[in-house]
């Protein structure tokens, strides 16, 4: 996809509404690598030379994400990609697999969850 200023807004008010729907605060969002690279490293540490090749990175202690414009193919792949990051925000003790792309799932499907907190021990 080619990253102007409508496809920029479109990110946003997406990164709003499914922010929205997993009851986080709206994260700082980076379109591209040379933003990634802007960040300070302390920041993008682990993901910031390989960030280019992912089509979306999340910085969880940070509440940034990077979604890779360039590389993604459609508007689908950037629905996904949008909600996939976010989900790494909301449940950040969740690994890929079938649970985490039901939640990717169902936060696309308008589902609203509560705010995260910890178990008290």
């Amino acid at each position: 996809m080619q990253l102007d200023e409508e496809l920029r807004f479109s990110i946003l008010e997406k990164t709003g509404i499914f922010s929205n729907r997993l009851s986080i605060q709206e994260p700082k969002v980076l379109m591209t690598s040379k933003e990634v690279l802007e960040m300070p490293k302390e920041i993008t540490m682990g993901r910031r030379t390989t960030a280019y090749k992912y089509y979306g990175v999340s910085y969880m202690n940070h509440n940034l994400i990077f979604i890779n414009v360039k590389k993604i193919p459609d508007e689908k792949a950037l629905d996904d990609t949008i909600a996939h990051e976010l989900v790494h925000q909301r449940f950040p003790y969740l690994s890929h697999g079938k649970r985490f792309n039901n939640l990717v799932r169902q936060v696309l499907k308008g589902k609203k969850f509560t705010p995260y907190k910890k178990r008290q021990s």
